[in-house]
């Protein structure tokens, strides 16, 4: 849906609309001067905007990505764009993102939030927060997600143990099509939680469905045209159905960890932590007897931060697991090199991280997954600490900036067949697998992804298991070339929504 449809669906209040054209038209001889030309001849190139509207008539905010992934083929791997008056510099190609968010890492290090997120972050977190609460809650986090687990056996283990109770999910539906997206969802999530609060979910508890599916509801409509209008315009779109009903949901997580939050700390042994909840609390009863009242371990950054560690650590992990097992189905002999190799490694036994370097095919799709499903196509938004003149363009301190991690995934320069579902990208010669440096998923440089040693042992352990126990085929009546590989519109490319059969193999 374009910007006019958007617009003109959602306005239908007349005198509402009256309002709205005056002020514009009040904004529109300010704005002019903003854009009738670069004021230094050194910025970056960029497409001609309008006034108060900017770009928005050139790009589809449904898929935002494309749009600028189309303009970054006429103005090059540094662009500017007006996303309506708010001007954001556009980085495009592996060379030129890797030289930013890695060799200039400080400068392009800080971040910009979506509006309708800050309305609640307001500068708390992991994900949206600058200075020292970012660099304070990400040491801690780093520490204590790593003590409970992250990346190492006691992590393992427990996806393991998720794994049994995932396969018998699935083999309750005895080979008859179904939608995997709740029982991997579940799955995921239940890691995440026995990090942080110290203990996993019944996969029907309606305390946990409830939480998981506000989640990906709210990733869904974070990608919304009417919610990129909301940061925007803000006072224009704050009435938009999009921005409610995100509203809602975010206030009913928030209500329902608060309210874990008080069952852990009636329990609390600052002796024995279970989770990164309990370890929070008792650094902020330390902080506190120690007569330290205003440090960052403060009740609202406990709870940003764990609804960042959600909202980062499952929709991701289990959208690139359905991707897979929809690949699988898609690819069947692709699914035959990969179980023949599981059986001739692995057999029957279970199948462990250590096993990683002995399945350099698996290894390969997995990694070939992630590369082409991209299903964060735009890094989380940055914003630049002072001015810079990067690659002969200046760019302004304050600037926010939009590292095309779409266009690394599938840059033609370091790709063979970057469009393709192709795992001979990572394998070499002799069929061993080979890293390669334009794969980055998990953005680079100060702000990459904290969880992605969690999220690479998930998706090993979660996809090899599957593929060790079921064979995975399209739905009745729908053949291999019928599976749409188009990704569904939200602030992730999550697949659309599509059944498949997990057919027993043991």
């Amino acid at each position: 849906m374009g910007i006019i449809d958007v617009v003109f669906t959602q306005l239908t209040n007349s005198v509402f609309l009256v309002c709205v054209v005056t002020a514009l038209l009040l904004i529109f001889f300010i704005a002019s001067s903003i854009f009738s030309s670069q004021r230094n001849g050194k910025e970056p190139p960029r497409p001609r905007a309008v006034p108060l509207v900017g770009n928005l008539l050139q790009l589809d905010l449904k898929r935002l990505d494309n749009s600028l992934m189309e303009l970054s083929r006429k103005y090059g791997s540094v662009f500017t764009v007006y996303l309506g008056p708010k001007k954001v510099v556009i980085l495009a190609g592996y060379k030129t993102v890797k030289e930013a968010l890695v060799d200039y890492d400080e400068v392009f290090g800080d971040r910009i939030s979506l509006k309708v997120l800050d309305d609640y972050s307001q500068g708390h977190g992991l994900l949206w927060s600058n200075g020292e609460t970012w660099k304070e809650m990400r040491r801690f986090a780093l520490t204590n997600l790593r003590d409970f687990g992250m990346g190492k056996r006691a992590c393992e283990d427990k996806i393991i143990e998720e794994c049994q109770h995932l396969i018998d999910i699935f083999e309750n539906f005895k080979g008859e099509a179904f939608d995997t997206t709740h029982p991997i969802n579940c799955a995921v999530s239940n890691i995440t939680c026995s990090i942080v609060y110290g203990s996993r979910f019944e996969y029907n508890d309606p305390e946990f469905t409830s939480m998981i599916d506000r989640v990906n509801r709210n990733a869904k409509i974070l990608g919304s045209p009417s919610i990129q209008l909301y940061d925007m315009f803000p006072s224009l779109f704050k009435w938009t159905a999009d921005r409610k009903e995100f509203c809602k949901l975010t206030d009913a997580n928030m209500k329902q960890n608060r309210a874990i939050f008080s069952r852990l700390k009636e329990t609390l042994n600052p002796q024995v932590c279970r989770g990164f909840v309990d370890a929070f609390l008792v650094r902020k009863q330390n902080l506190e007897a120690s007569g330290i009242t205003n440090s960052h371990f403060h009740d609202d950054n406990l709870l940003i931060t764990v609804m960042n560690l959600f909202a980062a650590g499952t929709e991701t992990t289990s959208t690139t697991l359905r991707w897979g097992l929809l690949l699988m189905a898609k690819y069947p002999k692709i699914q035959d090199e990969v179980q023949e190799e599981l059986r001739r490694v692995i057999g029957d036994r279970q199948v462990q991280v250590a096993d990683r370097k002995n399945l350099p095919f698996t290894d390969a799709v997995i990694h070939e997954t992630q590369r082409l499903s991209s299903i964060l196509p735009t890094a989380l938004p940055h914003k630049t600490t002072r001015d810079i003149t990067f690659q002969g363009h200046f760019i302004e301190k304050g600037t926010t900036v939009f590292p095309l991690l779409i266009s690394v995934l599938h840059d033609p320069n370091e790709w063979e067949r970057p469009h393709s579902f192709y795992p001979a990208h990572f394998l070499d010669k002799e069929k061993k697998f080979v890293k390669r440096d334009a794969f980055i998923p998990f953005s680079a440089g100060r702000r990459i992804c904290l969880g992605e040693s969690l999220a690479r042992m998930e998706l090993f352990l979660f996809f090899t298991t599957l593929l060790q126990h079921f064979r995975f085929t399209p739905a009745p009546g729908v053949s291999e070339d019928e599976l749409d590989l188009t990704p569904a519109v939200g602030f992730t490319l999550s697949p659309s929504i599509h059944k498949l059969c997990a057919v027993s193999q043991m």
